[in-house]
Formats: structure tokens, sequence, C-alpha cells
């Protein structure tokens, strides 16, 4: 029995969420482990880590809402 349009559409937003979240989630993870490691080694340059991890987490979480947007766009168009 073939899948039709809608099955095809659902299983590959699903696809793409799925994707979507354990990416950016593991960078997210990598990228703080490495600003507490730095920190941990030179804890004068805490405030400008902190920053620049802020920063980073921010552009990644940003990634993980166009991947949403493109699996909406998938699913509904």
């Amino acid at each position: 029995m073939p899948l039709d349009l809608e099955a095809i559409k659902s299983i590959t937003a699903g696809a793409t969420i799925a994707f979507g979240a354990v990416m950016p989630a593991f960078a997210i993870s990598r990228i703080a482990s490495k600003a507490v490691e730095s920190i941990g080694r030179n804890p004068e340059a805490g405030s400008k880590i902190q920053t620049a991890m802020i920063l980073s987490v921010a552009f990644t979480e940003a990634i993980a809402i166009y991947i949403l947007v493109v699996a909406l766009v998938i699913k509904f168009v």
C-alpha cells in the first residue's frame, strides 16, 4: 500500500523536528561544557567567556527555531 502525500509530509516533518531538536541540544551542551572548562582554567576571564557562551547559545537556539519553521512549511504547504 503506497503512502499518500500527507503521510510523507508528516514523516518528513517529524524527522526534521527530531533532527532539529537533537543537534542544537548537542551543540548547546558542548558550548556549555567548554565554557565551564575554560572558566575553570582561567577564572579571571569568566565574564568574557560567559558573554560569548550566551551569544553562541542564542545563535544555536535560532537554528532550532529555523528548523521548526522548515518543518511547519513541509507539513502545511
